[in-house]
């Protein structure tokens, strides 16, 4: 299956025109502040983690037709039925039919500030040297990987230069399948507006994406027969640095 998400609609036509809210409109449906509580509060308690949430929020089917907490609603009634902390039956009459399922943590109300302020962190300790320094040259890998990716559709495949090492951080592919943190380096890599959209991309124009080490490869590669050409399936931790 070749996996799609908001991530992916840079560059494509139809989707109208980016119009920016005023500061501070935060809501647009009497239902949306109970959604962001909901989703909040099942996060914290460990069911799953953020980046599996997310990925379940980007992978919808029908996320073009979805508004921002309807996508949230969405993604954490499948969360809830894929563990069964609710069921089909409870989704559609709205009660409570069962004696829930005990968590791993539960979020009082008090310590929300506090929570939200703390944050995840998600950098780890690196065992491993960068494969690449701010200047380089890299080109993205330009498959489609069977699994929520990080990297957008419409930066595959494209050169750029890393302009900055952010150090190692969890690697959200393998952390949204339930395969563990696996750490790896993570970089920002700058890319032509050309590069990315071709001549009718705005003069000028840069765009900076993070990118995980295992997205990347050297621009033109060393020895090509060398370096696989495709993000592997069954995603594997970083190897140290040659």
């Amino acid at each position: 299956m070749n996996y799609l998400s908001h991530a992916d609609l840079g560059g494509q036509p139809g989707l109208g025109a980016v119009r920016p809210e005023a500061e501070g409109a935060l809501w647009h449906a009497a239902f949306e502040p109970s959604a962001l509580a909901l989703t909040l509060a099942m996060g914290a308690t460990g069911a799953w983690n953020i980046d599996q949430s997310r990925a379940c929020r980007e992978t919808q089917p029908d996320y073009a037709r979805l508004s921002y907490y309807r996508l949230w609603l969405q993604a954490l009634q499948d969360l809830m039925l894929a563990r069964g902390l609710v069921s089909p039956a409870e989704l559609a009459c709205g009660r409570l039919q069962q004696p829930g399922l005990a968590l791993p943590r539960l979020l009082a109300a008090a310590d929300v500030p506090a929570v939200l302020a703390r944050g995840a962190a998600t950098a780890r300790p690196c065992s491993v040297a960068p494969r690449f320094a701010v200047g380089d040259r890299v080109r993205t890998r330009a498959d489609a990987p069977p699994h929520h990716t990080r990297l957008p559709a419409y930066a595959r495949g494209r050169s750029g230069l890393i302009e900055r090492l952010h150090g190692c951080h969890v690697f959200a592919d393998s952390h949204a399948q339930g395969l563990g943190e696996q750490p790896q380096w993570l970089y920002s890599v700058a890319f032509a507006g050309s590069s990315l959209w071709g001549p009718a991309a705005q003069p000028g124009l840069t765009v900076s994406i993070d990118a995980w080490d295992s997205y990347l490869l050297p621009d033109p590669p060393l020895h090509p027969q060398a370096i696989p050409q495709s993000i592997p399936q069954s995603i594997t931790p970083a190897q140290p640095a040659a």
